[in-house]
Parts: C-alpha cells; sequence; structure tokens
C-alpha cells in the first residue's frame, strides 16, 4: 500500500509516518515546514519507501502529482495555534486546504482519507465525559470551528463521492517533537525563573492528555476498522486533570524545590485566552469498542512529556522562555 501523510513532519504526522513505514507501507509526506521539522524525520531519513516533498497542501496540481498511486490519505496538515491568531490562516490552511485535497483525491480517484481533528470541535460540552454523537457541537475557537468545517467537507465527499472518512477527535496530545503546548511553556517558563511559575488561567482548566503512542495505536485501530462511509472518533485517555496538577508535576520532574505557582486569573471564566475550553474530558469508549485502549492516564502522560523535555532541557536543547 502507498499512503500520503500530509503534515507528515509535524509532531504528530512524524510518529504516524515512521508507524506507516514500519508497517511496510510506502509512504509520500507533504509538508511545507511552517511548523513542521526535517529533524522529526531523521529517525527514517533514507528510508527507501519515503518520499519527501516540501510543498502546500494547497496546492491541487502538487497533490495531484503526489496522489499516483496513493491508497490512503492522512490529513494531518493545519495550523496548529488554538489561540486567537488571524482567522484566515485557519481557514487558508484548514478548511480551503482540506477542500482543496478532496478535490485532488476525487480527481485521481482517491477515496480513503484519515483526518486529524480535535476535540475542540465540541466546544463547551455539557456532557462529560463527551461521546461523539454529542451535539450540537459548538466550537469557542476559529481553530475548532475550522476542524469541525474539515470534517462536514470530509462527511459531504464520503456521502456523495463514496470516499471513506474517519476524523480523529484528539485531546491533548503529548509526547517528543512536541514543541508547543502547556507542559513545554512550563518547562521553558522555569528554565527563565526557577523560582516562579506563572500559569494563564486560574488553575481549574482541566483537560484529557494522551501520549503520544497510544494517539498513533489509536488512529491506525480507527483506520483499520472504521467501516466505512464517514466516522468520528474521540482520541483520549480515560480521565482528565486540573493545570494547576500538570503544573506540579512539571515542577516535581525538574526536581526544583520552593517554586511559587501564581496564577493570572485568566478571562472570561478564568479560562487561559479567549477560546479556550475550560473542561475537556471526551468518551473513549466507541474507540475501545474496536479493541483499543490507551496506555498511559493523563497524569501518567503528562509525566512522561515533562521528564523528557527537563532531559533535553539538561542538554541545552531548550531555550528559556523570553521575560
Amino acid at each position: 500500500m502507498r499512503a500520503l501523510v500530509t503534515g507528515g513532519a509535524g509532531f504528530i504526522g512524524s510518529h504516524l509516518v515512521e508507524e506507516l513505514l514500519s508497517e511496510g507501507l510506502e509512504v509520500v509526506v507533504i509538508d511545507n515546514f511552517s511548523s513542521g521539522r526535517v529533524d522529526n524525520l531523521s529517525g527514517v531519513a533514507g528510508n527507501p519507501n519515503l518520499k519527501v516533498v516540501k510543498g502546500d497542501v494547497r496546492d491541487r496540481a502538487l497533490l495531484e502529482e503526489n496522489l499516483e498511486g496513493v491508497d490512503t490519505v492522512f490529513h494531518f496538515a493545519a495550523n496548529p495555534e488554538v489561540r486567537v491568531g488571524d482567522p484566515r490562516e485557519h481557514f487558508e490552511h484548514g478548511i480551503l486546504a482540506t477542500f482543496t485535497l478532496l478535490e485532488a483525491m476525487r480527481r485521481k480517484d482517491v477515496k480513503e482519507i484519515v483526518f486529524a481533528s480535535s476535540s475542540t470541535v465540541y466546544g463547551e460540552a455539557e456532557k462529560l465525559p463527551t461521546p461523539e454523537d454529542y451535539g450540537p457541537a459548538k466550537p469557542i475557537s476559529v481553530y475548532g470551528a475550522s476542524k469541525l468545517a474539515c470534517e462536514a467537507l470530509i462527511s459531504s465527499y464520503a456521502h456523495t463521492y463514496g470516499f471513506k472518512g474517519v476524523a480523529l477527535r484528539y485531546a491533548n496530545v503529548v509526547g517528543p517533537r512536541n514543541r508547543k503546548g502547556v507542559i513545554y511553556d512550563f518547562v521553558r517558563k522555569l528554565l527563565a525563573n526557577p523560582k516562579r511559575l506563572v500559569v494563564l488561567g486560574d488553575g481549574t482548566q482541566t483537560k484529557s492528555y494522551i501520549w503520544i503512542e497510544d494517539a498513533i495505536e489509536a488512529t491506525i485501530t480507527a483506520w483499520r476498522r472504521s467501516k466505512g462511509g464517514f466516522d468520528a472518533f474521540n482520541v483520549g485517555s480515560e480521565d482528565a486533570i486540573p493545570v494547576r496538577r500538570v503544573a506540579e508535576i512539571v515542577i516535581e520532574e525538574s526536581g526544583l524545590r520552593g517554586v511559587e505557582i501564581e496564577f493570572t486569573g485568566g478571562v472570561a471564566g478564568g479560562r487561559g485566552w479567549v477560546g479556550d475550553v475550560k473542561v475537556m474530558h471526551l468518551d473513549i469508549g466507541k474507540l475501545k469498542a474496536l479493541g483499543w485502549r490507551p496506555k498511559y492516564r493523563s497524569e501518567e502522560a503528562v509525566r512522561l512529556a515533562a521528564r523528557h523535555y527537563w532531559s533535553l532541557a539538561a542538554k541545552g536543547l531548550i531555550e528559556p522562555m523570553p521575560q
């Protein structure tokens, strides 16, 4: 089989590429390297089954050229910034890019797509843990809205053109190669000031965290075992923990003593920023019914990630956050 992975040099995408190659697939990566990194694929550099193309997913001609012989597309390219920014970025690199990809797939008769969606599609869900059939979905960030719009496009192509579409609604995925997110930021803040850790929000924001290996296993399970048409799956751990506890774990793994944790109070009811979902805990029963189960709970995943970052910091590979 041959797979095309958009965003394959990114955090989740590069781990997925490694897994697909290990299973014997030929893999074509398309990445514009705006957030992806060449060194994320260093472990598979030189693999004869890997082709890496620098390009933009909005370039339909480039897509069509590289869709030759492809059986499945894993669409992981996107603007990874959840916080408020330029809404056009999410439209261009999320919605428009997905439409362009689907059109290229339709023209080249490639009818299987696995999409990296997000728990943010639910917005402020009133039911926790939140199942996939919860609704109506009301995203509170442009990022979440773009992910939901992409799911709708994929669903429409599945029903209109006979595609198989799988959307993976990831919780907070953590692990090596992730250079964004609260754990990474906490380590950088403590490198800059080992006596005080400033935490955005009121400390009660509660989220589910999933280790990267669990997320990749979930991705492969959903892809291989979903029935066809369009289907969405939550990908998270069994629990959720508050950001206060995340801060404590990062400090514990640092070996620092006497660190003061300071909460900013946040915005709009204690959120870290406008558009930040205050509480996110996914119901993962649907994917577990297919035979997948996460190895790690949220606290374990956070601790593994913190330990990894501190090991990099000890080697001088993480820079302190500017004050």
